[in-house]
């Protein structure tokens, strides 16, 4: 009781009657807590990211669809914001923050088929850019569906990306940018493909949010998505793997 009357002299009533209703047994249903956790990413409370998701655990929900519909939605919602510079670099990184906070929650929980072949993919950021919350989103989501990952960073040169998927033997390029003073980086790395005559060996996805299908069909990417989750299932298509998810 200590503990309750602590929380209620802290906390607003109206947040208190959450409490009561949400943690202290009632289940919700889990449209309910995606919503919340999607909340929680957009108004950067890393807290509130915590506690959701250990209730979508506790729930036994799906980690997987949490991530998806809750925290990546949130993510989502959060760029929309940045582009119409409602929220600028400060409030994307604490968003950034709350999402990656719910993530370390529900990572753990997500079921991967270990029987399955692992298909691999360098990802990174092109050079120029240092924005890398999406690229890190991408790559968390390929890794939780199966693949194996090579994170190259940030501010990448093009060159580099090619030559970690031959060092790699890597069947996926993924490229991304925030900036549109970047992109022809992207082009740049499908070039050197082309001019090392190694270009059918790769398939090259582009994403981020400059991006359109017309950028990616104008320099000759193998694909584009909006967001991770689409990504994922593109990344999935591409290298003929079942679409799982």
């Amino acid at each position: 009781m200590r503990i309750l009357k602590n929380i209620w002299f802290s906390m607003q009533p109206y947040k208190y009657i959450e409490l009561l209703n949400g943690g202290l047994g009632m289940s919700q249903s889990k449209e309910e807590l995606y919503k919340k956790l999607a909340d929680a990413v957009v108004e950067m409370d890393e807290d509130e990211a915590v506690a959701v998701s250990n209730q979508v655990i506790s729930n036994s929900y799906d980690a997987y669809e949490a991530i998806d519909k809750g925290l990546s939605q949130g993510m989502e919602t959060a760029g929309k914001l940045f582009e119409e510079e409602e929220y600028f670099i400060p409030e994307l990184l604490m968003c950034s923050d709350a999402m990656y906070a719910g993530m370390d929650i529900l990572k753990p929980h997500i079921k991967v088929n270990d029987n399955e072949v692992k298909h691999k993919a360098v990802i990174g950021v092109v050079e120029g850019d240092t924005h890398d919350i999406g690229k890190n989103l991408v790559k968390i989501m390929l890794e939780t569906s199966g693949f194996d990952v090579i994170d190259l960073g940030r501010d990448v040169p093009p060159s580099t990306f090619v030559n970690r998927a031959k060092e790699e033997n890597a069947e996926l390029i993924l490229v991304s940018t925030l900036m549109t003073t970047t992109m022809d980086g992207m082009a740049e790395v499908i070039r050197i493909l082309e001019k090392e005559n190694i270009r059918e060996n790769f398939k090259v996805m582009i994403g981020g949010g400059p991006i359109s299908q017309g950028f990616a069909d104008k320099i000759g990417a193998d694909g584009y998505s909006v967001n991770a989750a689409e990504a994922v299932r593109l990344a999935r298509r591409l290298v003929g793997a079942a679409v799982a998810i």
